[in-house]
């Protein structure tokens, strides 16, 4: 049963943000007052949950989806429609600084969470257990678990800003400098300050056992997959590879040392409204409507204004209508003003193109059940997509009309990002190529990626858990590292496995559409189908394999804007994010990311 989360009262920590660290705090109650048993106890566990979802569920996605080759975030007229297009283009172009907002506030928002595992840490290590009515045991498994859940906050963080972060532990008020001076050194000090915390923690943890009592907590399984994913990266995060170790410890998670999963045979289990019953759910936060509440992030940024329409229900929750998919084809062709589209553009795919990143909706085969419009049929949902002449009712009413640049004017999706009316009126005409600050409201392919039910159904999409660790990684990640070890058929079969459910046989699911080759490109499209959208994944894997800034998509090498050229490779210092401006100014300490 999902577990209803309660914000108790809770001094959030501040530190390293734009924050008075002198200030007097009035709102954190005495440990000796608060913890009176264990209910008590639970209650400041559950608060840490729901402020991680918060804290990281929205900003991280945008920081590694946007940055990334298959997300945009899609404006027009420059980007001057809408609420803070700009902030977020400038992460999609790879044109952020030390200033930019967003990394600002992901930078604010992160650190609460730690600093409430801090304090929780701190008073579990010190209260009178025999008072509050719990074992020695049992106080260990706690602290492992938040323990365990402050190591995965600062992966993310590290992921992002790499050794300049601080290893900020205490609850002593004192503000800790970047790890190192010395960058590279600093990412090897966070690289085994996490891995300790996993080595130490996980005994103490829970284990599943198919009872589905562990889907919302840090378990075993968990905390080894952080490992994992630690393993995985490692060549990325301190210059030293460690795929061997790390297919032991993925072959160890599927042997079931670590807990009992299985991948789903029917993926829409994995994001349906009781996932938590879900055996390829390993972990997912708890999430309520009215409660705690971050599920209108997985779709509503994808969706127009008038989706209510087309999914047949009344909606409190607004859409964006900002968020497209990396376009699949340019603007070549004949234009169709009425439609907004051309006829017969060229594939990013194909030549003169020959990409081998982006062009996400074409990446997908066409025999794949998930490649096609969201539909509601006999009981269930199809497909993952929103792609031509939208229309009210499941595509089954009338014609839905855009808004914005194209208001009153049918709304036909397009795969492609550009405007192909009334371009000249706002002194931009229609290029092959354009970037995310140039497509009209109807470019680009929308994403469904979870579940929004039909109201006939009582299911409110905004109470789906959302799921942090799920089965699939492990298999890919022992895929990889197969590959990598020369073993390209073991590769291929662990890959199969997950991907099968997605075909109606397992000669069907070897149509890897324009990839023909297992290699490491073939991997890396392999991740970003399996992953796409899920927030975590896509620009830590584009690293891993050196096509993060290296690498070639959409408008980089092609698009212009005010007649400057985005360059096909980017500056390596974009493989790091800048530590945020004003969190150096209260902090002297941090030492900025190199050549910022």
């Amino acid at each position: 049963m999902k577990t209803k989360v309660y914000i108790l009262v809770a001094a959030l920590v501040c530190a390293m943000s734009a924050c008075d660290m002198n200030e007097q705090v009035f709102d954190r109650l005495d440990a000796t007052v608060y913890y009176q048993n264990e209910a008590s106890i639970k209650g400041a566990v559950a608060a840490i949950y729901g402020n991680a979802a918060m804290s990281y569920l929205e900003y991280f996605w945008y920081l590694n989806e946007f940055s990334a080759d298959q997300v945009a975030w899609r404006v027009w007229n420059g980007g001057l429609w809408g609420y803070d297009e700009g902030e977020k283009t400038v992460i999609s172009t790879h044109t952020w600084t030390a200033e930019s907002k967003i990394i600002r506030s992901t930078w604010e928002t992160a650190w609460s969470t730690i600093g409430l595992c801090n304090t929780l840490i701190h008073d579990l290590e010190n209260i009178d257990i025999a008072e509050i009515g719990i074992t020695e045991e049992k106080r260990v498994s706690y602290i492992s678990e938040i323990r365990t859940l402050r190591a995965w906050a600062y992966y993310n963080c590290f992921e992002l800003w790499g050794g300049a972060i601080p290893l900020y532990v205490s609850t002593d008020g004192v503000i800790p400098g970047s790890a190192d001076v010395d960058f590279q050194k600093g990412c090897e000090k966070v690289y085994s300050f996490i891995c300790t915390e996993l080595d130490e923690s996980f005994a103490y943890l829970s284990k599943e056992d198919g009872s589905n009592a562990t889907r919302n907590r840090m378990n075993q399984a968990v905390n080894r997959m952080i490992k994992m994913r630690m393993l995985l990266n490692s060549e990325v995060f301190t210059g030293v590879a460690r795929f061997d170790e790390c297919a032991e410890l993925a072959q160890a998670l599927l042997d079931g040392d670590y807990g009992t999963y299985q991948l789903a045979n029917d993926y829409r289990d994995i994001y349906h409204v009781t996932n938590t019953t879900c055996p390829e759910v390993v972990m997912a936060f708890a999430m309520e409507n009215g409660q705690l509440n971050a599920g209108w992030m997985r779709d509503m940024p994808f969706l127009a204004y008038t989706y209510s329409e087309y999914f047949n229900f009344a909606s409190t929750q607004s859409a964006w209508n900002c968020c497209c998919l990396a376009p699949s084809y340019d603007n070549s062709g004949t234009v169709n003003p009425t439609l907004g589209y051309s006829e017969n553009p060229v594939c990013f795919l194909d030549p003169p193109y020959n990409d081998r990143l982006g062009a996400v909706y074409e990446r997908f085969s066409d025999k794949d059940v998930r490649k096609g419009n969201y539909q509601w049929t006999d009981g269930n949902y199809q497909g993952i997509f929103l792609r031509g002449l939208q229309k009210a009712s499941w595509g089954t009413g009338e014609v839905l009309k855009a808004d914005a640049d194209r208001d009153g004017m049918d709304l036909y999706y397009t795969d492609q990002v550009g405007q192909f009316e009334g371009a000249t009126t706002i002194g931009r005409p229609l290029e092959p190529v354009m970037s995310p600050r140039w497509g009209q409201t109807n470019s680009g392919v929308r994403l469904v990626r979870y579940p929004i039910y039909p109201e006939s159904e009582g299911k409110d999409f905004q109470d789906i858990d959302d799921v942090e660790f799920r089965w699939a990684e492990v298999y890919y990640t022992l895929a990889e590292c197969k590959l990598r070890a020369g073993d390209a058929p073991a590769a291929e079969q662990l890959v199969l496995q997950v991907r099968k459910r997605y075909f109606k046989s397992e000669a069907d699911a070897k149509d890897y559409g324009r990839i023909k080759t297992i290699d490491e490109m073939w991997m890396l499209d392999q991740w970003g189908q399996e992953f796409l959208s899920e927030g975590r994944r896509r620009r830590t894997d584009l690293r891993r394999f050196d096509m993060f800034t290296q690498g070639q998509w959409w408008f980089f090498g092609r698009a212009t804007d005010d007649g400057v050229l985005y360059p096909a490779k980017r500056d390596r210092k974009y493989e790091w994010f800048p530590l945020p401006a004003s969190a150096i100014s209260v902090n002297p300490g941090l030492k900025q990311n190199p050549n910022y």
